[in-house]
Formats: C-alpha cells, structure tokens, sequence
C-alpha cells in the first residue's frame, strides 16, 4: 500500500500538500501507543499485532518512494514527452524505474521498523514469538537466553536486509550494498 500511495503523493503537488502534515503526525506515534488502539478496535492480539506493525512500517516507504517520484530527471521526463509517451506509459517505463532506488530504501527502513514492532508486539501480547521467549526468559531471570534472543534477533535482521537488498541489486541491476 505504500508504495502506490508513495507515488501519488510524488506525482501530486496536492496530494503531497493534503498528505504530509497526516504522514508527519503519524510517523513518530509509537507502537506502544498504537497496541492498545488496535486492541480496542480488533478485540484480539493477532490482528491488533499485525496493524501495530503495518501503521508503523509504513511511513518510510510512503516518503522515500515519493521523493524518488519527485527527483526523477526532468530530461527522462522531458524524453518520453518528445516521444509521446502516454502518462501511464511514462509511470512504468520511466518514473517507477527511476525511482526503485528511493523504493527499496524505503523498504529496507520499513523492514527494519516492522521487525523491531513485531518482536516489541509479542512481548506485550504474549503467547509465541521471540518477542515473547524474550519477555518469558526474563521473567524466568535467565538472561544468558535474553541475550541469545538479542543475537537471534540481530542476525535475523541483517539476514532479511541482505536479502531485500540483494532483491534491490536484481531489481535495479545495481550491485547490492548490503
């Protein structure tokens, strides 16, 4: 969903004017502030997880992909205009090519955030997952496991953004700087 609403805020002056001060005040709410929300709203911890971590996400995506709309080069722009290309022919060919770099920055970020939420998440709601082996070993005090988690949750991290940026390099035929 980002990245669609990415490329019409970069490609609408209004609709970056209408969007940004929404985008600006939701981007820094924490998902702690968000669980209890979603817990309202959904009356359970699993889709109330998955919101925290899709409303959290979100955000960098939205902004770098719509910064990559807007510095597209004018002379590509300008190229397909003398070509005759048609609008949504030029956002195919020549506006989403340009812009995967700003894309995939922004998927990498949002990566990032949404494994940091998933694991904050399964601590407070408890169950499974390593947010919750993290939160049961402590409560267990056996913090050698902890520690382990952390090294578990780093490594898994780095492997994911490896991997999204190794899809970058495939995509952009750019070799990955991982």
């Amino acid at each position: 969903m980002a990245i669609p609403v990415g490329v019409w805020i970069g490609l609408s002056n209004s609709a970056w004017l209408a969007l940004n001060p929404i985008i600006q005040i939701f981007k820094p709410v924490s998902p702690l502030v968000w669980l209890p929300i979603a817990l309202a709203i959904f009356n359970a911890a699993e889709p109330s997880a998955i919101f925290v971590i899709f409303i959290t996400s979100l955000w960098s995506t939205i902004i770098n992909t719509a910064e990559g709309v807007v510095n597209v080069p004018r002379d590509y722009l300008e190229v397909a205009q003398v070509l005759e290309m048609p609008r949504w022919k030029q956002l195919f060919k020549v506006i989403l090519p340009a812009s995967l770099p700003y894309i995939f920055t922004g998927l990498r970020i949002s990566l990032g955030i949404a494994w940091l939420v998933i694991v904050a998440v399964e601590m407070l709601t408890g169950g499974v997952g390593i947010g919750f082996f993290v939160w049961d070993e402590w409560n267990r005090l056996d913090v050698s496991s902890v520690f382990l988690a952390v090294f578990v949750i780093g490594l898994t991290g780095l492997i994911l953004d490896y991997a999204l940026a190794q899809l970058q390099a495939l995509v952009t035929h750019r070799p990955a700087r991982s």
